[in-house]
């Protein structure tokens, strides 16, 4: 380990253990380089999961919402909205002083059937759905507008080599869906910052496509202010310089690097794959669940070496990042507990089930001398 991985090493994980009051948290210590955020999901933001509060507090200075703000959740029927979670939400952000993130506006996951079709159930004219996008898009942002800081307007529009993932906002509407996505947010508000988002952004074809098209969108006079990163890693996957390459071009390109929904798999997968593609799914096994009860110390030796190596990268590359946002609170929360596997358990963020630092500091400095 390099002398400057090593700080951040020691720096990452012997601040964090501090919580108590008057102690500094994560935020403090990235103060100056970038935001660190966590996504949230209704029980940490509602008050009935007090624990949550003080990790909260002490350790993030941002906040996404995981789930409660997408198309399903927010607005299940054409004339229904449910913004219970969303007020809660953006008032735990202000209570924080946090810069919020709306998460996503426009997906192909996640949105009901209904959104696409008719009365009779045949898909709509691309008129019909660009007003039906449209109108969902005003009434979400403008409900927040002045209180939401950035917005996840578009999420996952391409495969990973590149082309355009076929999904039912392409094929009725075409390609244009992302800058009339895009268009009307910043009508709607236009002192948020808006961004793309998507996963394997290290990936060069996918990489590639991303930024043609954000650049195609500025050429027309339509604002994207970032470019999200998901940062959905395992422990040896992709290298360092893969993800350092990608931050390079996106910053060189002109827009904001966003890590986002960074997370580190632990557990082995049934198919050579990689990403967050939910269509994904395997029915629970023993086979692929083999740390059942808890992590092996191996195991977890290894996931503390690669978050002080990410976290080496990311504070080399500060100037480009604007912040890092994990993807859950604590590993009771994380999506990796039913994916690709339903039902089995991970280990992949920074707390542990019961919302304790899971890292012993000195183990981990006497084993990178």
């Amino acid at each position: 380990m390099n002398h400057s991985r090593f700080l951040i090493a020691v720096i990452f994980l012997g601040t964090i253990a501090c919580q108590t009051p008057g102690e500094r948290g994560l935020k403090d210590e990235f103060q100056p380089d970038f935001y660190i955020g966590a996504a949230v999901n209704a029980r940490q933001v509602d008050g009935s999961m007090a624990s949550a509060d003080s990790l909260l507090d002490l350790h993030f200075n941002s906040l996404t919402s995981e789930n409660g703000l997408k198309w399903s959740n927010v607005h299940p029927q054409e004339d229904e909205f449910d913004f219970e979670f969303g007020d809660n939400y953006v008032k735990k952000g202000e209570e924080m002083d946090a810069f919020i993130v709306g998460h996503t506006l426009v997906w192909h996951q996640q949105v009901p059937d209904w959104v696409f079709r008719d009365q009779e159930g045949s898909f709509l004219s691309k008129e019909a759905l660009q007003d039906r996008m449209e109108n969902h898009i005003d009434t979400v942002v403008r409900r927040y507008k002045g209180r939401i800081d950035g917005w996840d307007v578009v999420n996952e529009a391409f495969e990973d080599d590149g082309t355009w993932r076929k999904t039912h906002w392409y094929m009725l509407m075409g390609e244009e869906y992302i800058a009339q996505a895009f268009t009307k947010a910043q009508k709607v508000d236009p002192d948020a910052e808006l961004y793309y988002n998507d996963y394997n952004v290290w990936k060069p074809e996918k990489r590639r496509a991303i930024l043609k098209m954000a650049q195609n969108l500025r050429s027309q006079g339509i604002r994207i202010d970032g470019i999200g990163m998901q940062g959905h890693y395992r422990l040896d996957f992709p290298s360092l310089d893969q993800i350092e390459t990608a931050i390079e071009e996106i910053h060189q390109a002109g827009f904001q690097v966003m890590i986002t929904e960074l997370d580190v798999d632990v557990l082995p997968r049934p198919s050579d794959f990689d990403g967050a593609d939910l269509e994904i799914s395997y029915a629970d096994s023993p086979e692929w669940n083999p740390y059942a009860d808890s992590i092996p110390a191996e195991v977890h030796d290894k996931l503390v070496d690669r978050y002080a190596s990410l976290f080496g990268l990311f504070k080399k590359h500060s100037d480009k990042i604007s912040r890092v946002t994990f993807w859950g609170l604590h590993d009771g929360s994380t999506w990796l507990n039913n994916w690709p596997v339903r039902g089995r358990r991970n280990y992949p963020l920074l707390f542990d089930r019961e919302m304790r630092l899971k890292w012993n500091t000195a183990l981990f400095i006497k084993k990178n001398r």
